[in-house]
């Protein structure tokens, strides 16, 4: 069945939001959109759809997972090069001038202004979107595991990555440790910890902020992208996750499958 999408804002959307199994799900860079008015930052065509305007693949990935998890998913419609919601509004890389080699000239120069004015118009409703569907939550004692959704490319500044899963942790590494301690039933799958991406590379933003902060237990996971060129790819990954994440929850004491009803509204 297909998941229930609300558009909470022009720049967020969110499935299943009543749905009540023990996860919620994030796709920061879900979208490559780039909105009208900053006309597509002066990029070059042929990088307006690449993997540094969004995630390949994780929002698809993002969509079968909150289906299988009866978990609701909280997802951005802008390009992470207009805005990452991963990242601080502090962080230069919340607007970045370049990504690798790919310059991206819409964000040089930027006024304090202009800056504030993206946060507030993309940052603030995604960050909202995600309290608004925890204080849910909460209100109806629903216990929660926070897990964000991303995909990193196979070359990197030339270098070939092996890993094809990454399990990534800041300070909280519960749901981590548990998924690793299952990861032999993907022996196919090359699967490492805090690879391609640590908490020193600043990519742990969201789940201190919307999991650490709330005393949830988190995980980020990183697919390599060539992995998801295809919707069967995209199903296969999105099943193989499910047979880490399930046995994680059962680890940490969480019921994983969704209990019957919905929340009181």
């Amino acid at each position: 069945m297909a998941s229930k999408i609300e558009q909470s804002s022009p720049s967020v959307e969110i499935h299943n939001r009543q749905a009540n199994g023990p996860v919620v799900i994030l796709c920061e860079h879900a979208s490559h959109h780039i909105p009208e008015p900053y006309h597509d930052l002066g990029l070059n065509p042929a990088h307006r759809c690449s993997h540094a305007a969004w995630d390949p693949g994780a929002r698809a990935v993002a969509v079968k997972l909150s289906e299988m998890l009866h978990a609701p998913l909280v997802a951005s419609r802008i390009s992470r090069l207009v805005y990452d919601c991963n990242r601080p509004p502090e962080a230069a890389s919340a607007m970045p001038q370049r990504v690798e080699i790919i310059d991206v000239p819409g964000n040089h120069k930027l006024t304090a202004a202009q800056r504030s004015a993206r946060v507030e118009a993309f940052y603030r409703p995604f960050c909202d979107a995600v309290t608004s569907v925890l204080v849910e939550r909460e209100a109806h004692d629903i216990p929660t595991v926070l897990i964000t959704i991303h995909s990193f490319t196979p070359n990197f500044h030339g270098r070939v990555r092996a890993v094809e899963i990454g399990i990534l942790h800041d300070a909280d590494q519960r749901m981590a440790d548990a998924m690793l301690a299952h990861s032999q039933l993907l022996p196919h799958r090359r699967i490492q910890r805090n690879v391609p991406y640590g908490p020193e590379d600043g990519v742990t933003h969201s789940l201190k902020l919307h999991g650490i902060d709330n005393g949830l237990a988190n995980v980020m996971i990183e697919i390599r992208n060539d992995l998801l060129a295809t919707r069967e790819g995209e199903d296969t990954l999105a099943r193989e996750l499910s047979q880490l994440i399930l046995p994680a929850l059962v680890t940490l004491g969480f019921e994983p499958s969704p209990r019957e009803g919905k929340p009181d509204a």
